[in-house]
């Protein structure tokens, strides 16, 4: 009897074991060297999902597409499959090992651990093993794509697809393949070209810059002002924050220029206000903010409120923090209401004056009441007023 009840407890964990299994891609686990081994024995390549725990297209594709018995089927039989937390073991130098910036990135592997493809995002299951076949096929993959390159096909065809495969493969390396296929282009104003040229460019240093912003009625009227005013906008930020090197105030005009002719003095204002704010110089910060709003009107009560109580929270100086006070008072005329009151009485009470913070104090509460707002940190201000 006892061998008969141990028994069935063998076939039930082998049964509960393939059940969590289930059809979907069989992950192995083990160290990397181990995965390695297993292919080179098998003579298998490597699928590796390179993710974080907290990517959701990483998730979505573990909810949605590994368990799909259409992926089980094909990855199971063509690769050793593995699962890479990027941020955990062995994962961060794999990541360096195999540049990857994005999640997921899906990467396939010769048994020896060389890249043959790579894409990345979510892809659904029909993508995915479309993904799985072109990394198998040694005339379509990323590395035979980019032996063509190396050995000086410049078809303009190939080019514009290696500039896409390249561009999904994201780890930053299109730039070169791009500027390979316009060399091929005389006329950069075709419909095709304007939208090669809104997708793959990737620095305000390059000719594809120059011509976007050259051109950017031409680029609003084909693609709309809000996807074309989104990627100028991305990159100057790309050229301000991710710069190896400094860049100073007076390069960021003449980009504004480049980029914003009409606008350029205003954008070049408001970029000094988080310029002064990254840096911690809080006396450029306060000169910024009341510059750029004494030349440029604004138009949005709540930004002004966010500037004003970031005055509150790190400038100490009495005559600077009056210029958090003008912009609270002034967001308070465009729209009177609890937390630009509340604001305000704060500064006041910084300032030490203890009747108008009291004041505004006393309105911000009344103004929460009636719009059902929690007014308990401003009670205790208040509390903290009457103290004075």
């Amino acid at each position: 009897m006892r061998l008969r009840i141990c028994q069935l407890l063998v076939l039930l964990f082998v049964s509960t074991l393939a059940f969590a299994q289930g059809d979907g891609v069989n992950f192995s686990s083990g160290k990397w060297q181990e995965i390695l081994k297993i292919a080179q024995e098998e003579d298998k390549y490597i699928f590796m999902d390179a993710y974080t725990t907290w990517c959701g297209p990483c998730k979505k594709m573990s909810a949605e597409v590994f368990p799909h018995k259409k992926v089980g089927d094909f990855f199971n039989k063509k690769f050793i499959n593995v699962k890479m937390d990027m941020e955990k073991g062995e994962g961060p130098n794999l990541g360096d090992k195999y540049n990857v910036f994005a999640y997921p990135t899906l990467l396939f592997l010769s048994p020896e651990g060389t890249l043959v493809h790579r894409v990345a995002g979510y892809h659904n299951v029909d993508e995915f093993v479309e993904q799985g076949n072109i990394a198998l096929d040694p005339s379509k993959n990323l590395a035979a794509m980019n032996q063509r390159f190396v050995s000086g096909e410049r078809d303009p065809d190939f080019l514009r697809m290696y500039s896409r495969v390249r561009y999904e493969a994201a780890d930053g390396s299109h730039g070169p393949v791009a500027k390979a296929y316009l060399k091929t282009q005389k006329d950069w104003s075709t419909p095709d070209n304007l939208r090669f040229i809104l997708t793959f460019c990737e620095s305000a240093d390059s000719k594809m810059f120059d011509y976007l912003t050259e051109n950017r009625n031409s680029f609003i009227e084909t693609f709309g002002k809000r996807e074309v005013v989104a990627k100028i906008q991305n990159l100057i930020y790309t050229k301000i924050y991710d710069s190896e090197e400094s860049t100073s105030l007076e390069q960021i005009d003449a980009l504004y220029e480049k980029a914003y002719p009409e606008q350029a003095a205003e954008l070049s204002s408001h970029f000094r206000i988080t310029y002064f704010r990254q840096l911690g110089d809080r006396a450029g910060f306060a000169n910024a903010v009341v510059n750029h709003f004494n030349n440029f009107p604004a138009k949005d009560p709540g930004e002004l409120n966010d500037l004003a109580w970031t005055f509150f929270e790190v400038i100490e100086d009495k005559e600077l923090l009056q210029g958090g006070l003008d912009l609270a008072l002034r967001s308070i005329n465009m729209d009177s209401a609890y937390y630009n009151h509340d604001t305000a009485a704060a500064l006041y009470y910084k300032m030490e004056n203890k009747r108008k913070a009291k004041k505004y104090a006393k309105k911000a509460i009344k103004l929460a009441k009636k719009s059902q707002e929690d007014y308990s940190l401003t009670e205790e201000l208040l509390t903290k007023i009457k103290a004075m």
